[in-house]
């Protein structure tokens, strides 16, 4: 009798996922343990494995609605193996991949501030395929070839594609003008419980927002001197989350109220911190959570954002890596933001929104100066969190970034030196 592959239970509150994709085909041989599909519940992407060896029978469509219990496929472990298909155990195949170094998708560095600013070069003709007419064309009027559309044979720029592309600048490459398409598209599961939870952020908390602004100068100074030391000796890159982190840690533990949350009628403290890091995922925004952060080093902080930032890029994340957490950073500035109001992750009382770091002209002792800042962003729960302690709390986060010795003691070192 076949095996029946069945939807497992991925949590109390969850009843329905969404088969997103099927990694097997129908028909195919699987080994035990192999992965087989992708599912989508409101909170995690997670995978169904093969139960034993043998043919897989596909019994689900991708993007099907499925109640926990439902047979999502079946297979027949009686069948022989194909002779083409060699005999090796799924732990053969996996390789060791290691963990990429490279800033997560909220993670930003000065080095990609500088690569954002910076004009991408027009592509020389050298570069495309294009005809002698169009290659000087292109290199006289500094044209970028990835806004020409080639019409020539074998993907060849023609003299006409380039004027084309001159006479009608700002036009999507290969679009049709004046085209009226549309598309409707399901929500996925995960969409759907963002939308429903930013709503109820919105109806159910008295929301409200505090900014300040930060001078990055002396953790950009930092950075530059000791991130190369810093990754030898940690095998991992010295990023701005950490310090944010810290700073926020030490701020939270100052002021308890921007650290609770409403619970009936009780306000819970938290003795610890649990900071929830947002990051845009492919299919959609996740807050994956480092657990008592406050106790954690530079070095494990920046260790945990690369390890959750590539599980959410590989959309590997599991329910408990994304639940709880006591606060929330979220780092618009990667995208470009210079200003938001981030939005309350209930049941959570305060979030703190990072932005794009622009050098702008600052009064620095009767001085105008060029400095590098970021503006920064706490939303608060009223209920909870009164102005005074919001505002503490930000003010406190800004002092630390700006003196990141500090950072060591929660206090400035000499001023701990003398007991002040």
């Amino acid at each position: 009798m076949p095996i029946e592959i069945k939807v497992p239970s991925v949590g109390e509150s969850i009843n329905e996922v969404t088969l997103t994709k099927w990694i097997k085909n129908d028909g195919d041989w699987v080994e035990r343990d192999e992965v087989i599909a992708e599912l989508e519940s409101e909170k995690a992407t997670f995978e169904i494995n093969a139960e034993q060896a043998g043919i897989l029978h596909i019994k689900a469509k991708e993007n099907d609605t499925l109640q926990i219990g439902d047979v999502a496929a079946t297979i027949d472990d009686k069948a022989e193996r194909p002779a083409n298909v060699a005999k090796e155990t799924v732990a053969e195949k996996k390789e060791d991949k290691p963990v990429s170094q490279k800033s997560p998708e909220h993670y930003i560095t000065d080095d990609d501030q500088k690569k954002k600013d910076q004009k991408p070069a027009a592509s020389t003709a050298q570069d495309v395929k294009a005809t002698p007419v169009a290659a000087a064309i292109l290199a006289d009027k500094k044209v970028d070839v990835k806004k020409v559309t080639p019409t020539g044979s074998n993907g060849r720029i023609l003299k006409h594609d380039v004027l084309d592309a001159l006479a009608n600048p700002g036009r999507a490459v290969g679009k049709e003008l004046f085209s009226r398409e549309e598309k409707s598209e399901r929500m996925s599961n995960l969409r759907r419980t963002i939308s429903r939870r930013l709503v109820e952020a919105k109806n159910s908390t008295a929301m409200l927002t505090t900014f300040n602004e930060v001078d990055m100068t002396a953790i950009m100074d930092l950075r530059a001197k000791y991130k190369e030391v810093f990754k030898k000796h940690h095998e991992v890159n010295l990023g701005f989350m950490s310090f944010f982190t810290k700073a926020c840690c030490f701020a939270l533990q100052e002021w308890p109220a921007v650290n609770a949350g409403i619970d009936g009628d009780n306000i819970l403290y938290h003795d610890y911190c649990d900071i929830s890091i947002a990051v845009s995922s492919p299919k959609g925004l996740v807050v994956p959570v480092i657990r008592n952060a406050e106790s954690l080093s530079m070095a494990e902080i920046e260790k945990e954002v690369v390890q959750l930032a590539t599980k959410a890029k590989d959309s590997k994340l599991t329910i408990e890596e994304m639940t709880g957490g006591t606060f929330t950073i979220t780092n618009g500035g990667i995208f470009g933001s210079l200003m938001s109001t981030p939005i309350i992750n209930i049941p959570q009382s305060a979030i703190l929104g990072m932005h794009n770091i622009v050098e702008r002209p600052v009064a620095i002792k009767g001085q105008v100066v060029i400095r590098p800042m970021m503006y920064l962003a706490v939303s608060y729960d009223h209920r909870i969190i009164d102005g005074r302690e919001s505002v503490s709390f930000l003010v406190r986060v800004k002092e630390m970034l700006e003196n990141p010795a500090q950072l060591l003691f929660g206090k400035d070192p000499l001023k701990a030196l003398l007991e002040l």
